[in-house]
């Protein structure tokens, strides 16, 4: 299974792994052989991404860190809270809402700790109408694996993930021209984004723990973030956290107006951050548990062979373990082998080989 753009896809592709829109329905169903019809429909609904079976992973399983239900459910609420807020007097209704995101948030946890050697290798596919619905609940998700790595009780991460889940709900009561502009900000027009950090301040205020994070994920270890340029601890704990896990998903998620990140120049980037953007004693704790180079990622090792990657051991987030495709002369290989790059000094990944080299490499061989 490997994660492709759209405008790769062709006819004949198997889809494995569904599509979800708006409220949860299904846009496409898993197993579905692509037909030309099907690829324009998700170009024109603004798919950005698929994942597809090409059979390079046959015999392997790679699963969400949480279920599709559990995920969506979330998703929902989520959306559901930040719908209220357009609402004449909405208080009443927003404790109820987060009363329901905090049982979605519990759930999370849940499946999270019955993990214990848990790795994100997959990245959810949103639309951009879902994107502050989507990252929010990513978020959540990412910053409740890294409060487990830090090694936070039960009452703790739930009160982490509320946080984290609500960190952006001041979005909701922003000028949509605004919040889904298809493309960059002007300085007068991201003024008004920042404002997010103090309307979420305000809305989540008489819940202690989600307020700060609401507020404060804006914050930068280094004194440089908004709204106060609080430093160090000075920021919240559980929004340092979130910090972490909001720029990550926002780097690795795909907009109108960019392409996503590629995740290990994601990683680089949230590596080279530490003590100066966000605390390196919570990045370290942050990547214990992010795959830089997903499952299904075709890679050349330094060697000039090429493979796709199995999986990653839990704490050493840029050594997969690799199923050889290709020799140094780029001839397949047929016998099963595989690679173990932790286990060889010698051996380090070289690059990420994009989806026209792939498909190039497979059609010349296959003639």
């Amino acid at each position: 299974m490997r994660k492709i753009p759209v405008a790769a896809l062709k006819p004949g592709m198997k889809v494995a792994r569904p599509i979800y829109g708006s409220s949860g329905y299904v846009l496409i169903q898993q197993n579905v052989v692509l037909s030309r019809r099907y690829i324009e429909q998700l170009r024109q609904l603004g798919v950005p991404s698929l994942y597809i079976d090409d059979g390079l992973l046959d015999g392997y399983q790679i699963d969400d860190v949480v279920t599709d239900v559990t995920r969506m459910n979330a998703i929902s609420r989520v959306r559901d809270l930040v719908t209220d807020l357009e609402q004449p007097n909405p208080a009443s209704r927003i404790m109820l809402r987060t009363k329901e995101v905090a049982r979605n948030v519990d759930q999370i946890v849940s499946e999270l700790m019955s993990q214990p050697d848990l790795m994100v290798n997959l990245i959810d596919i949103r639309l951009e109408d879902d994107y502050l619905f989507g990252h929010s609940v990513n978020v959540c998700v990412l910053s409740l694996i890294t409060g487990i790595s830090a090694g936070l009780n039960n009452k703790q991460l739930v009160h982490l993930g509320v946080g984290a889940i609500l960190h952006d709900v001041g979005k909701g009561v922003l000028p949509r021209n605004i919040l889904y502009k298809p493309g960059p900000l002007t300085n007068t027009e991201f003024s008004v984004v920042k404002t997010h950090t103090s309307e979420g301040y305000s809305i989540l205020r008489d819940m202690t723990h989600a307020r700060d994070v609401a507020h404060e994920h804006h914050e930068r270890y280094d004194g440089s973030g908004y709204p106060n340029g609080k430093k160090g601890d000075a920021i919240s704990y559980n929004a340092q956290i979130a910090s972490v896990c909001d720029v990550f998903d926002a780097v690795t998620s795909d907009r109108v107006y960019r392409a996503a990140y590629p995740i290990h120049e994601a990683v680089e980037l949230i590596a080279g951050s530490g003590n100066q953007a966000f605390s390196l004693t919570l990045i370290q704790k942050f990547l214990e548990n992010i795959a830089a180079y997903p499952t299904g990622s075709i890679i050349e090792l330094s060697d000039g062979r090429i493979g796709i990657v199995i999986d990653t051991p839990r704490g050493f987030c840029q050594y997969p373990r690799v199923k050889l495709l290709y020799d140094q002369d780029t001839q397949p290989v047929t016998t099963p082998i595989e690679v173990h790059t932790l286990d060889d000094p010698s051996l380090i990944v070289k690059r990420v080989l994009p989806e026209q080299e792939i498909a190039k490499l497979r059609a010349s061989r296959a003639r």
